[in-house]
C-alpha cells in the first residue's frame, strides 16, 4: 500500500512538532485585467493584479506552471521586495462550456498544491469537473516552490523527531522545551525574511491575485481541511469575489489554539476508537479483543515500551521509540484504507520491529529515503504560529492542562498537549487571532463535515457553516479525514453538482 498517497494529501497539523500541498489563461487578456477590479485596488497593488503569467511545460503530461509575483508585505506593496508563488494547472478537457478555474488546496498548512494537484486532483477529481474547469493549484507562501520557509536540515529534523514529548522529569522538560527552542531558532536563521508574512491572511490576499490573473471575476475553490480556513479567510476578505466554494474538512476559525488542539487530540481519539472496533474484528489485530478502552491501554503500554528501550527499525540512527510510533499511530488514523497497514506495523514492532511504523511517521513528515524533508512541517508552524497566539505559555501550562487533554484522548492526550507547546518560542509575534469568519454578502458556501474525521472533528464544521452567512453543511457520516472523492456517492454527487450547476445542497443533509 501506498501510505504516501493515503496520508499526504489533507493533512491538518497544529501540533506541528509531534505530529500533523507562455501561454493564454482561462480567460482573455482583457477578462483577466478587468477582472482585477482595478478600481477597487490600491494604487500599489495594480502591478500585481495586472500581471501576466506566462505558462510553460511542468515536465508532468498534461500539466504547465508558471509564476506569479505578490508583494512581501502587503501592507508596503510598493517596498521593491516580492515572493515567488508557484502556480500550476491542467486546463479544462472538454466537453461543454467551461466554467473558468477551479483552484484547489490541500491542507496543511504548508502542504504543496502543485504536488496535491499533479498527483491527486487534477487526475482524480471526477472527469464531469476536469472537464469543465481549468484545475489550479497553487504553493502558498513559504511552501515548498514559494519562496520557502526553511528551518532545520536533515540530520537535525531525524533528531528533532526523536525528542520524547511524554517527558517523565525535569530532564526530560528541559530537553523538550530546548528542542522547540532549536526548531524556532533555526527557522528564524534561516527564513528570516519570509517569516512575518506567511499568515493565512497573506495566502489568501496571494489567492485573490492568482483569481485576477487566471482571468476569473469570481473564485471557484475546494479546499480540504486547512484550506477550509484559506478558504474562509478568503470569504470574509473578499466575499463579494467568491463563487463556488467547498470546504472540506473544516476547521473553526473561531476557537483559539489550545482548544484547536484539544478538539484535536479528542478528534484522533474517536478515530483511534473506530480502528480499534475494526481491529478486534480482524484475526491479525495486534491490540487483541475487548473494548476500545482495553485496546487502548495495550497501544499505551507498547508506547510505554518503546520509551523505555525503542526498537530497531531498519535505521540504525533511528531506533523506534515512542515519539516516532505516536507519529506513525497518528497517521495511519487519518484514512480507514490504512488501517490494514497499522495493523502490520503494530504487530510488527511488538516484536522488535520498528520499521513499519517509521515508514508512517516519514510519511507524515514528508521525509525522504534519502534523509532529506519537504518544508512540510516548517511552513506548518510558521503559519500556525503567525495565525494566532500560542496554546501555552511555557511548560507549567501545559502541566496544568494536561488533565484535560488526557480526558479528550487516555491514548494521545499527553504528547499531543506538549507539542502544542511548539508556538511558545516561536520568533515573529501572532498577527492573528481566533474569530468568527462571516463572510457577509457571499454566494453559497458549502461546508463538508466527516463524522468521524480525526484531524478536523465534525463539530468545527458544524460551527463554520453556522458562523458563514451563507454557509450550508454537507455531513458524511463515516470515517477518516475529509469526504470528497473518498468513496461516497452521495457526497461527491451532492458536491458535483453544486460546482456544475451552482445548486448547493439541501440544508443539513446527511450522507
Amino acid at each position: 500500500m501506498d501510505t504516501r498517497r493515503v496520508l499526504r494529501t489533507t493533512g491538518t497539523v497544529f501540533a506541528a512538532a509531534g505530529l500533523l500541498l507562455s501561454g493564454c489563461t482561462s480567460g482573455s487578456p482583457g477578462v483577466a485585467s478587468a477582472s482585477a477590479e482595478p478600481s477597487a485596488v490600491p494604487a500599489g497593488l495594480r502591478p500585481y493584479y495586472t500581471q501576466k503569467l506566462g505558462w510553460r511545460d511542468c515536465g508532468v503530461q498534461g500539466f504547465q506552471c508558471s509564476t506569479m509575483k505578490a508583494p512581501l508585505d502587503y501592507a508596503h506593496p510598493g517596498a521593491g521586495q516580492d515572493v515567488d508563488i508557484a502556480v500550476a494547472r491542467r486546463t479544462a478537457t472538454g466537453p461543454g462550456k467551461k466554467l473558468g478555474s477551479l483552484v484547489v488546496n490541500p491542507g496543511g498548512p504548508g502542504g504543496s498544491g502543485i504536488g496535491y494537484l499533479q498527483a491527486y486532483a487534477g487526475i482524480g477529481y471526477p472527469a464531469p469537473v476536469r472537464a469543465r474547469y481549468d484545475m489550479v493549484s497553487f504553493d502558498p507562501r513559504g511552501v515548498a516552490r514559494s519562496s520557502p520557509v526553511e528551518c532545520l536540515d536533515g540530520p537535525a529534523m531525524d533528531r528533532f523527531t526523536q525528542v520524547d514529548q511524554t517527558p517523565d522529569d525535569q530532564a526530560e522538560r528541559a530537553r523538550l522545551v530546548a528542542a522547540f527552542k532549536e526548531f524556532a531558532a533555526g527557522c528564524e536563521q534561516r527564513s528570516a525574511r519570509i517569516l512575518p508574512h506567511v499568515s493565512t491572511v497573506d495566502a489568501a490576499r496571494d489567492m485573490d491575485l492568482l483569481r485576477a490573473v487566471l482571468g476569473d471575476g469570481k473564485l471557484n475553490y475546494v479546499g480540504a481541511s486547512y484550506g477550509t480556513f484559506l478558504g474562509a479567510t478568503y470569504a470574509d476578505l473578499f466575499p463579494g469575489r467568491v463563487g463556488r466554494m467547498v470546504l472540506d474538512g473544516a476547521m473553526d476559525p473561531s476557537r483559539p489554539a489550545l482548544e484547536l488542539n484539544r478538539d484535536q487530540t479528542a478528534g484522533f481519539e474517536t478515530a483511534f476508537r473506530s480502528f480499534a472496533k475494526d481491529c478486534a474484528k480482524q484475526a491479525d489485530c495486534p491490540l487483541g479483543q475487548g473494548t476500545p478502552e482495553e485496546q487502548g491501554s495495550r497501544l499505551k503500554d507498547l508506547f510505554r515500551k518503546l520509551d523505555a528501550q525503542p526498537v530497531p527499525s531498519g535505521d540504525p540512527g533511528r531506533p523506534l521509540g515512542e515519539s516516532l510510533a505516536t507519529t506513525g499511530v497518528i497517521a495511519a488514523l487519518y484514512d480507514e484504507s490504512a488501517w490494514p497497514h497499522l495493523r502490520q506495523a503494530l504487530t510488527d514492532a511488538m516484536n522488535g520491529d520498528g520499521a513499519g511504523l517509521l515508514s508512517l511517521a516519514d510519511s507524515y513528515y514528508e521525509r525522504e529515503a534519502d534523509g532529506k524533508y519537504a518544508n512540510l512541517m516548517f511552513a506548518n508552524a510558521a503559519v500556525n504560529c503567525l495565525d494566532q497566539p500560542p496554546a501555552f505559555s511555557g511548560p507549567e501550562a501545559v502541566d496544568q492542562a494536561l488533565p484535560s487533554f488526557e480526558k479528550a484522548s487516555p491514548v494521545f492526550g499527553a504528547g499531543l498537549a506538549w507539542a502544542s507547546l511548539n508556538c511558545t518560542y516561536w520568533p515573529v509575534k501572532a498577527t492573528g487571532t481566533a474569530k468568527p469568519l462571516k463572510a457577509p454578502g457571499a454566494a453559497p458556501i458549502v461546508v463538508v463535515g466527516t463524522t468521524r474525521d480525526p484531524a478536523t472533528p465534525y463539530k468545527w464544521a458544524r460551527s463554520l457553516a453556522d458562523q458563514l452567512d451563507s454557509g450550508t453543511l454537507l455531513t458524511y457520516d463515516g470515517d477518516g479525514h475529509t469526504a470528497y472523492g473518498r468513496g461516497s456517492d452521495c457526497i461527491d454527487s451532492a458536491i458535483n453538482r453544486y460546482l456544475l450547476e451552482g445548486q448547493a445542497p439541501p440544508a443539513d443533509k446527511r450522507c
